[in-house]
């Protein structure tokens, strides 16, 4: 969403992937390396062929330096992500995905597309997620109601883009439903 940045209460897709670089993924190192400590933990060591476990920030840092692989989640691939469309086009909830999965997907395709089946099949499915989600978000919205909103299984994504308009409707929507209340109790006084 381009907003200004005083009009900005929320982070940007930059910031999302920034701290969606913190999940954990599995690489096939291409070089060996010792156990290596950061602030975050401790991680390794590296014995190719052998598969490990690290933060995507560190994946993609040594991805970037063609010393290994990365193994895309199992939810990242053409068959899931069909599935997914198909659920998100036939059904009026929202399908169950990784919380932050437009941000990994976005992050490992621009890194490690080689490293994934079919990217741009896998970057099309994505976009038509995306779409399909952003049109039940919109017709969520124009149901709100100054009590509550409920879309379950909203990604952080998602919950980014639609929290200003959400925050600044219902404080409307609250103004509304006490105007009347008010009112009516001074009619009573």
């Amino acid at each position: 969403m381009a907003l200004p940045p005083s009009l900005r209460t929320t982070a940007t897709p930059a910031e999302l992937e920034l701290i969606a670089s913190e999940q954990l993924v599995e690489i096939v190192p291409l070089v060996a390396m010792e156990r290596t400590a950061f602030i975050s933990g401790a991680y390794g060591p590296l014995r190719p062929p052998t598969k490990c476990k690290m933060p995507i920030w560190m994946a993609t840092n040594l991805k970037l330096k063609k010393k290994c692989h990365i193994v895309p989640p199992d939810w990242l691939n053409v068959e899931y992500l069909q599935e997914r469309l198909a659920r998100e086009t036939s059904e009026p909830e929202f399908s169950e995905l990784p919380f932050r999965f437009a941000e990994v997907a976005k992050v490992l395709l621009d890194v490690a597309s080689d490293d994934i089946s079919s990217p741009d099949k896998v970057r099309s499915l994505l976009q038509d997620i995306r779409e399909a989600r952003q049109a039940k978000s919109r017709e969520g919205l124009s149901k709100l109601d100054h009590s509550e909103l409920s879309l379950p299984n909203l990604c952080s994504m998602e919950i980014n883009e639609i929290r200003p308009f959400f925050v600044r409707s219902m404080s409307i929507l609250t103004q509304l439903v006490r105007e009347p209340e008010t009112r009516q109790m001074d009619q009573f006084e």
